[in-house]
């Protein structure tokens, strides 16, 4: 049985990893025909499409009258995208930060953020919260696009640069179209196949272990559906397209909350229940952790080693915490009481004086220009 079970988790991922790079690959290449530039590719086709999984765990999980899992995958996968991708990331070289993410995207990862806190305080995303996020997202996504097709041909001559010069909008002949449906078309299916094995495995993993949904939302199924985020925004930073490693995780977020969340909500009877835990811990860690992004991005407008450092170090902290949690170790007071009393504040006066520095060296200002 539990061979069974291992077997279709990791299947799923399998599934899931490539359909989100079949996915990713057609709708990369279809939104470069139409002119599109590669930074909003970033923050909407590529983000949006390394999402996919997400996306289809949390429909099939909701459907099946699993919530927990569907509002813990968004929730563990923005904590996850953030500490873990861009830590990492930044581990393998310093990442710059584009000017236009701290001026928009990154305040609209926050806003939005607050505002899933501000739903979820009933204990529900009802259908019409659902209605209300997956509004913005379109109203999001027109705009991104509009606002990238006004640059014309400096768009093509950026894509030119960034992928060469075979996929330049004018080469728009039938066959190119049709093969990169063909990867979308591809990409979803094995999505849709990833995606069951996965709800079903982790259902089995929970009654296995005595694991509950939340714990295996939270890490199991939020890490394993990140998997196509972790290699673009990886094979990004190998590539030196670092903007693009941050819009895609960025973008990602954003898209989590207001295409996953609003979608699940929309499709799931009775609406997403959200679970206790995740409202007194789980999302305003999810909410201090886009937070946090701000101070560091503004600092020499770059993310350094040791802040990737920093990132990947409290992301193994959580995870740790959710564990200790979920067994009731007995190091768990202990754990608790060293990361809230010393770890946190140190952090927090860290960014403090990080932030102060930056303004004194007018990186604020380098923004608002």
């Amino acid at each position: 049985m539990t061979g069974t079970v291992l077997a279709l988790l990791i299947g799923g991922l399998i599934f899931l990893s490539i359909g989100g790079e079949l996915l990713v690959r057609g709708a990369s290449r279809l939104a470069m025909l139409a002119g599109i530039s590669p930074l909003v590719v970033g923050l909407t086709v590529v983000s949006f499409g390394t999402s996919s999984p997400e996306l289809a765990v949390s429909i099939q999980a909701g459907l099946a009258g699993k919530s927990d899992i569907a509002v813990g995958n968004v929730v563990g996968s923005n904590i996850f995208n953030i500490l873990f991708i861009l830590g990492a990331c930044a581990l393998i070289s310093p990442l710059i930060v584009a000017v236009q993410l701290i001026r928009r995207e990154v305040p609209l990862m926050i806003g939005i953020s607050l505002l899933f806190a501000g739903l979820a305080l009933d204990g529900v995303i009802h259908w019409l919260d659902g209605f209300l996020l997956f509004s913005l997202l379109v109203i999001y996504t027109i705009w991104a696009i509009y606002a990238s097709r006004k640059e014309g041909m400096a768009a093509q001559a950026e894509f030119a640069q960034e992928f060469g010069p075979h996929t330049l909008p004018e080469q728009r002949t039938p066959r190119v179209w049709f093969v990169n449906l063909g990867f979308i078309v591809g990409g979803l299916l094995c999505l849709s196949l990833g995606s069951n094995w996965l709800v079903d495995s982790a259902t089995a993993l929970v009654r296995a272990f005595g694991v509950s949904d939340v714990v295996i939302g939270l890490t199991i199924v939020a890490a394993g559906t990140s998997l196509p985020e972790v290699v673009a925004s990886i094979v990004a930073t190998l590539k030196r397209e670092r903007d693009i490693a941050i819009g895609n995780v960025i973008g990602s977020n954003i898209f989590n909350i207001l295409g996953i969340l609003g979608v699940a909500a929309l499709v799931t009877p009775g609406g997403l229940q959200v679970a206790p835990a995740v409202n007194t811990f789980d999302l305003p860690v999810m909410i201090a952790v886009a937070f946090a992004t701000l101070p560091i991005f503004i600092t020499g407008l770059s993310i350094n080693r040791w802040e990737g450092v920093l990132f990947l170090g409290y992301y193994i902290a959580y995870t740790i915490y959710l564990l200790l949690s979920a067994t009731q170790h007995d190091a768990l007071p202990v754990f608790s009481s060293v990361m809230v009393s010393f770890v946190l504040p140190i952090t927090a006066v860290t960014l403090a004086i990080l932030t102060f520095h930056a303004i004194r060296r007018r990186d604020w200002q380098k923004v608002q220009s």
